[in-house]
């Protein structure tokens, strides 16, 4: 990444009332960048956007001077592009490919998604296996929207939780310009990362480089973690009040590498969202004034 782009640091907004109302949102709160649901997230289906409704969410993104790489819409939570049963799986990549496809209508250029899970019922490399066909599936039949694979806390039968996990996946995938990484901090530290300390900051992330690399980085969740390290627990928490602190915040504000790419909140606590904002703002102007 550039160093001369900015840090685009924003939350998961509401989109209530319409996809229109998530770029108002995240400015109320003094976001640079923000996720937001493009339907229902614990619905399989959604009525189609209306022309008059993306007409109005690209208005008011371009008024608010948010462009489409400062955004990170995230898929349902009932997808599941590694289920072991085909009537299932095809299921979720219907409802995947609604959802590149809204994306694209939007004008943005990410999907941010669980990767899937296993259920106990094929092996971890036959649903990794699974979830990089459904990406080739859903990739074949759109243009540009980057499939954006979100590490997870490795709870239940979840996949992805590891770094080896996310590349092997992204080795599955046919045109690798349109898969990327979402890294969730808690996530990371739940399923065994250490990042309390700028030295352990430094190390996983030269070990996420190293397996996945920061090409395919697109973009961060920073959340603080309830639960501890190991625990496999996908517990969110606001910055500095859990398990993991302040330290890998600050690490990642002043870090280059993360430049350019929308980084959202999903702490517990909305009404402190913009403090949260503000304070991650002020970690890369101590690194400036240094």
């Amino acid at each position: 990444m550039s160093a001369q782009l900015p840090y685009y640091v924003g939350a998961h907004v509401s989109a209530s009332g319409g996809v229109q109302n998530a770029p108002l949102n995240a400015k109320q709160i003094g976001a640079n960048a923000f996720a937001l649901f493009t339907k229902n997230q614990r619905r399989w289906e959604a009525k189609p956007l209306d022309a008059k409704t993306i007409a109005s969410f690209k208005k008011n993104c371009a008024a608010l001077n948010l462009k489409p790489e400062q955004i990170l819409p995230h898929d349902s939570y009932l997808i599941n592009l590694g289920h072991p049963e085909e009537e299932a799986l095809e299921k979720s990549r219907t409802a995947f490919l609604d959802e590149m496809q809204r994306c694209e209508q939007l004008g943005l250029v990410y999907l941010n998604f669980h990767p899937g899970s296993h259920l106990r019922k094929i092996s971890e490399a036959e649903c990794l296996a699974k979830i990089s066909e459904s990406l080739n599936w859903a990739i074949a039949q759109t243009d540009s929207v980057v499939a954006v694979i979100e590490n997870t806390a490795g709870q239940g039968s979840n996949l992805g939780f590891s770094f080896e996990q996310l590349a092997t996946i992204i080795a599955g995938v046919e045109d690798k310009r349109r898969v990327g990484v979402c890294l969730d901090t808690c996530h990371m530290f739940a399923a065994g990362y250490d990042i309390r300390t700028p030295e352990s900051c430094a190390e996983v992330f030269e070990q996420f480089e190293q397996i996945v690399g920061f090409q395919y980085l697109k973009g961060m969740h920073l959340n603080d973690s309830k639960g501890g390290l190991n625990s496999r627990l996908d517990r969110h928490h606001s910055l500095g009040q859990g398990e993991i602190g302040l330290e890998v915040f600050k690490f990642i504000m002043k870090d280059d590498r993360f430049r350019g790419i929308p980084m959202v909140l999903e702490t517990i606590d909305e009404t402190i969202w913009a403090d949260e904002i503000q304070l991650l703002r002020q970690f890369s102007l101590q690194e400036a004034l240094a």
